[in-house]
């Protein structure tokens, strides 16, 4: 599973790296929806929350379809203009201008995205003018709640009235709270940009990869660049562009524009240098396939307290020696176990590093 960009013919200066801050308002927004998924912005976010006015709080509630399970293309304008070779703005309203430039239609559909589950990157109907697209799409507003319900009705029977609601909502949020933190923000992300530029023109697109996130990769021809992600979806550049987007409210989530028709967008999370690479999703696969079998978690819960041989294991756990190796040998390819050799003994050992990656919850499961 994963997202391909199929750049054949794309040429290094149709490539740029910069930042956005209508699409940084977008994952700000997030944050303030799902703070399991960011921990460390709780205190930023009950600062905010504290001071917002009621009925923006309500319109943040209404809406949140728009960001909370991830971030809509809408916050992203500039991919969709045609010839797809437009960049983002410097300032929101500058992005909220270009949103603008989209027509009803484009509004519409990537507003209601989420909703309706439309083909995202094939062609297909536009939700305004398929009654069956618009039954369906109020059909699933409806299990999100009466609130969702009515913005999806309004927004499917009067399109520019919603346009300008969601404009005016968007330079609330931008009195409220965000041009203070864009203030702050766009200089972190400004200079991410110029390194990513300056090594995309130096080393090329590859090292520029593999500088923005360990797992999107250009193949040996350097036509088609493949996000790791529990996605699939593939795109193509064709006589457009490429965006890179840094964003730092949005951390730790990667995520590939690869709507039909739109410009390719990488949004990558400016990380820490001292977080370590997320493993490849097969990688991840294999580690929870290894721990889902109830034998291999008791191996774990021991391997957690001290290293043992193979013949300590079987011994305490009254199995067979061939029996523990063959399940050693499913958590050593997954990545779970070190191993060390004392004599003629081999000690093996949960790593619970990689272990508490997984979740807090099964380490401590495993320790306690």
């Amino acid at each position: 599973m994963s997202v391909h960009i199929d750049i054949t013919g794309l040429r290094q200066e149709r490539i740029a790296v910069v930042p956005s801050p209508l699409a940084e308002l977008g994952m700000a927004l997030h944050a303030l929806s799902e703070l399991d998924h960011h921990p460390g912005l709780r205190a930023w976010a009950a600062g905010v929350t504290a001071t917002l006015a009621p009925h923006l709080v309500d319109q943040m509630s209404e809406a949140d379809f728009l960001w909370r399970a991830t971030l809509s293309d809408i916050f992203m304008p500039f991919a969709g203009i045609p010839g797809r070779r437009t960049l983002p703005g410097r300032t929101i309203a500058e992005e909220l201008d270009l949103l603008d430039r989209l027509s009803d239609e484009q509004f519409v559909d990537t507003a209601l995205e989420f909703t309706y589950a439309a083909s995202y990157g094939a062609p297909g109907p536009a939700l305004l003018g398929d009654p069956v697209l618009r039954r369906r799409a109020l059909e699933l507003a409806a299990s999100r709640g009466p609130q969702q319900v009515r913005f999806s009705e309004q927004l499917l029977s009067d399109p520019p009235r919603i346009r300008a609601r969601f404009r005016q909502f968007v330079e609330e949020c931008d009195t409220a709270f965000y041009a203070q933190m864009w203030a702050r923000l766009r200089h972190q992300l400004t200079a991410d940009a110029r390194r990513k530029t300056d090594l995309l023109r130096r080393k090329g697109l590859s090292e520029a990869l593999a500088a923005v996130s360990p797992v999107a990769t250009l193949d040996k021809a350097g036509t088609r660049i493949t996000v790791d992600k529990l996605d699939s979806g593939r795109t193509v550049t064709g006589d457009g562009g490429l965006l890179f987007i840094p964003t730092s409210m949005g951390w730790p989530h990667l995520s590939v524009l690869h709507r039909h028709g739109w410009q390719p967008v990488l949004h990558y999370p400016v990380g820490s240098p001292e977080l370590a690479p997320p493993p490849p999703v097969e990688q991840l696969v294999l580690r929870m396939t290894a721990l889902s079998h109830p034998l291999r978690l008791r191996l774990c819960r021991q391997l957690a307290r001290s290293a043992s041989t193979t013949g300590e294991l079987a011994h305490s756990l009254e199995l067979t020696a061939p029996e523990v190796s063959r399940h050693l040998a499913v958590l050593k390819k997954a990545g779970l176990l070190t191993t060390r050799r004392r004599g003629r003994y081999v000690l093996h050992q949960l790593d619970v590093t990689v272990v508490a990656r997984l979740g807090s919850d099964l380490l401590e499961g495993l320790l306690r």
